[in-house]
Order: structure tokens, then sequence, then C-alpha cells
């Protein structure tokens, strides 16, 4: 375990070099101890791909060490501690099973813009892409760049492609995209410059739920193919709810 600082109120916890399942599982386990063990001033933790980073409030972190002794240590140094203090006495491991969410995509036409780009890029056909995509359960590593946006592991070389040379202005919430070897869910509307093969009608992100996010670090996602009329469908029942 690596750490580091951030600032004058963070500390970046690195468990591994290598963007993984091995090392997401790490991860994912430091996350559930801090949400089991949290220490008085810590504000939030952020998971990534190989870290974990610890906002504190110094001002309360300082206040807990502080008294009339002149070598009282930093804050920075005091939640290192913290944090080693907590690991060490957390000797069982706190991860969760991990959740399978499915995701229902309509694939193609106008939902899915770039899903002829992704065939012939590959050369195979376009059924052969929604079945290749669908074939398989993807790893979250990380949620970011947009929020509740899925970093997602595990796609098939076979469907890989490039982004966009040019990124698309505003793409529409829902849209499920391939960019490289990841594909992932706009979860709103943002530019981007993903590939697009189709579209989502489940809400990924909902400022009004606790937590706002359907997807968290260390799910995994399943895609179900649907056809226009249930998308058609779902989309107008969310709209009624």
């Amino acid at each position: 375990m690596e750490f580091t600082p951030l600032g004058d109120s963070a500390v970046v916890m690195r468990v591994g070099n290598t963007i993984s399942e091995e090392t997401q599982i790490k991860v994912s386990n430091l996350c559930a101890i801090l949400d089991k063990y949290p220490f008085n001033g810590m504000i939030e933790y952020v998971p990534a791909f190989t870290t974990v980073t610890v906002y504190y409030n110094p001002v309360i972190v300082y206040a807990m060490a502080s008294g009339e002794n002149e070598n009282t240590p930093t804050p920075y140094s005091i939640v290192c501690s913290l944090l080693q203090n907590i690991l060490q006495s957390s000797v069982e491991a706190m991860k969760e099973e991990a959740r399978v969410v499915e995701i229902p995509v309509c694939y193609g036409e106008e939902l899915g813009p770039d899903l002829e780009f992704v065939a012939k890029h590959n050369g195979i056909t376009e059924e052969e892409v929604i079945e290749i995509h669908t074939g398989n359960d993807y790893l979250v590593y990380m949620i970011g760049f947009a929020p509740g946006f899925p970093f997602m592991g595990g796609m098939s070389e076979k469907i890989a492609a490039p982004r966009l040379a040019s990124p698309r202005l505003a793409i529409p919430a829902g849209s499920v995209g391939i960019a490289g070897m990841q594909t992932g869910v706009y979860p709103i509307e943002t530019p981007g410059g993903w590939r697009l093969i189709g579209q989502t009608p489940l809400a990924l992100f909902k400022p009004e739920d606790n937590p706002p996010s359907l997807l968290r670090a260390g799910d995994h996602v399943r895609f179900r193919q649907i056809s226009r009329l249930e998308f058609d469908k779902w989309k107008e029942a969310a709209v009624c709810k």
C-alpha cells in the first residue's frame, strides 16, 4: 500500500499499477472498509482504476491530535496512521458479493449511429457486433468523466474501435458506446467521442436518488438486446412515473 498526499486535505492510497480485476478487487475492499470504519474528519473517498483517494477536513483531524505538545504531527501523517490502523484491524475481507446489473439496449439505426462503422472496421456484420457485445459480462472499474459514467473492462477485441476524430457536441443520455477496448454508457447528455452502437432506456443517473448512480465500481454488467418497440414503451413508462 502506497500513501501520497493530494493537496493539504486528501491522501491517495495506491494498491497497484495496472488495470486488472485483481486490482479492482483491492480497491473495492478498501471502499468496503472505509464504509464500515470511517474516521472522524473523513469527508469522502473516491475510487479509481488503481487508487482510492480519501478526502478529509484537516482542521478536525488536527484538533483530534493537538494539545500542549509542540510536536503534534501534521493532519496528513495523522490520517495515514488512522488509515493504516483501520486496514490492519480489518483482518477479514469486507468485500460485498459483486452485483450483476442487466442493462437493456436497443442497437443500431438512429440510436446507434456508429454500429455500421464498428462492424465494417472489424470486418464483421452488425448482428455479430451485437452478439459479441451482449455475450460478455463487463466489470465496472470506476465511475468518472460524467456523473454515473461507468468505465468497463472485459470487451472483446473483435469489436474494438477508435474514438471519433471530432467528438459530438451532444450525446443523448443512455447512449452505449465503444472506445478502444472499453465500452460505456452515457448517463446524461454530454459531449463525447465514443462510437455509439445503441441506447438504453434505463436511467443510470438520478440526482434525487441516494446513491444517484445506478452503477458502482465492482459491479458486473450484462447488456441485453431489446427491440425499438420495447425501448419506446420503456421510455414512455419512465415519463409517466
